[in-house]
């Protein structure tokens, strides 16, 4: 169970665009810690769209809370733009990929800081691990909105209910054989100038069927197109 923490938030907006991430990534449970705004206002409400449940569900806690927040939660995960040295060891990030396997079914917190400061040293050293998101050296700091939806998406990715390709069959190692068979076929009847060519068109063709990722359908259609070239050449 993932909970979203919010430290002081300042601004209102961010904490409407958090929660309807939140929403499509199926994420219920959020704190806001002395949030610098009105998590309620006009533009929260407006910015969530069809999270507003989320945002009215929303549990707001003093700051003195944070100090104790581990009672509550297995694991406190803290986010941050900000990296250490070698000498800095609270603040040495994980990976978003990282992060999301060392989770199983813990009661997890997952926490983002000021908008203008991020997470300091203090609050850093509450957390059990650090995440960072890859981000250009010229601009590292992402929108806390954006920075939360790419963690919401990595952790659905893995633990998420909805997987869009469950019902479709991928093509089986003996469905390329048949096309690679049928494709065979055809190149013999193409004349070319050297051996040499033949053979280099089987390779590439099938380098090029094994890196297309085909669904099982999507390889019928290539044996059925495959058939049809076949069965003008055995016509003519």
């Amino acid at each position: 169970m993932i909970t979203v923490v919010l430290i002081k938030p300042q601004n209102s907006s961010n904490i409407g665009f958090i929660s309807r991430a939140m929403a499509n990534f199926d994420l219920h449970k959020l704190i806001i810690i002395e949030p610098l705004c009105n998590h309620l206002d006009n533009t929260a409400v407006k910015t969530s769209k069809h999270a507003l449940t989320i945002l009215k569900r929303a549990k707001v806690k003093k700051y003195d809370y944070f100090s104790n927040i581990k009672k509550d939660f297995d694991l406190v995960i803290g986010t941050t733009s900000v990296l250490g040295t070698d000498y800095n060891i609270p603040r040495t990030p994980i990976q978003p990929d990282e992060f999301v396997n060392k989770i199983n079914n813990e009661n997890i917190a997952l926490v983002f800081g000021n908008e203008g400061t991020g997470l300091n040293n203090d609050e850093i050293k509450k957390c059990d691990f650090i995440v960072t998101i890859p981000t250009s050296k010229k601009y590292p700091a992402l929108n806390i909105s954006h920075a939360a939806s790419i963690l919401f998406y990595e952790l659905y990715k893995i633990k998420g209910k909805n997987k869009i390709n469950k019902d479709i069959a991928p093509v089986t190692a003996k469905e390329k054989e048949i096309i690679m068979k049928k494709l065979i076929i055809i190149l013999n009847n193409i004349k070319f100038s050297t051996k040499e060519k033949k053979e280099t068109q089987v390779i590439t063709w099938k380098r090029i069927f094994e890196k297309a990722m085909m669904s099982k359908r999507e390889s019928f259609v290539v044996m059925g197109l495959l058939k049809k070239i076949e069965d003008k050449f055995n016509k003519s």
